[in-house]
């Protein structure tokens, strides 16, 4: 009796349990996880690739073809020579207490200052006193350095502009050129080298008498030329 009513209920309650999916259905209704990341993985590396392809082939601005700016069309004019064309060269007598006295060629322009240097200097111990090292230097003047210039004969007219002495005026031994001491009478080409020499060791005459010590210059000689000369 009790098995019955067993057997009853049993076949009752397998009336009301839901049928049982087979494991092999319930692995094809739904796909592995892995394969879905890959899927997704997939998918965002493809999405990478068309954003990166549509931003380089993106439109790009072209430059303009107007006009250059102003500054670039403008004409550049040459820079002025800062150094105008000298002209010919200066040639001064540099005497007295500096290294190496003499004759000395400059160019145009040049200054007193420049001189002095062309001529080693002032010696140790010398000044250039009143000597104005800013003035601009004549051909053919002579520049006394830490010595008394020799002073011009009262009444002389002023020397012309070529450095030469005026007609009937002493020639300047200190100043004078070979070319000027070679018209005296009774110097030569040679005699006038050598007074030009004289005076460039010796740092220029003092005195009309020291011409007795350039050689060739004897007394008799030195009679004739003592009228013509001066220091």
């Amino acid at each position: 009796m009790r098995t019955d009513a067993r057997d009853r209920l049993d076949a009752l309650m397998g009336k009301l349990r839901p049928p049982q999916t087979p494991p092999s259905a319930r692995l094809r209704a739904g796909p592995d996880r892995s394969n879905v990341r890959i899927l997704v993985l997939i998918g965002v590396l493809a999405a990478v690739v068309a954003a990166g392809y549509l931003w380089l082939a993106r439109p790009r601005p072209q430059p303009s073809a107007g006009p250059l700016p102003s500054a670039t069309l403008a004409h550049v004019r040459p820079a002025a020579s800062a150094n105008p064309a000298s002209g010919p060269p200066v040639v001064v007598h540099v005497l007295g207490k500096v290294k190496r006295p003499g004759v000395i060629t400059l160019p145009s322009g040049s200054r007193v200052a420049e001189a002095i240097k062309a001529a080693g200097g002032v010696r140790p111990g010398a000044k250039t006193g009143t000597l104005n090292l800013a003035r601009k230097l004549v051909d053919g003047e002579q520049i006394p350095v830490g010595v008394r210039g020799p002073s011009p004969i009262a009444g002389a007219p002023p020397p012309s502009p070529d450095g030469s002495a005026a007609p009937g005026t002493p020639l300047d031994l200190n100043a004078a050129t070979a070319e000027q001491l070679d018209d005296l009478p009774g110097v030569g080409p040679v005699l006038a080298q050598r007074i030009v020499d004289y005076r460039t060791q010796h740092g220029g005459f003092r005195s009309i008498e020291q011409l007795q010590e350039v050689s060739g210059i004897g007394a008799r000689r030195f009679a004739d030329l003592k009228p013509m000369v001066r220091v």
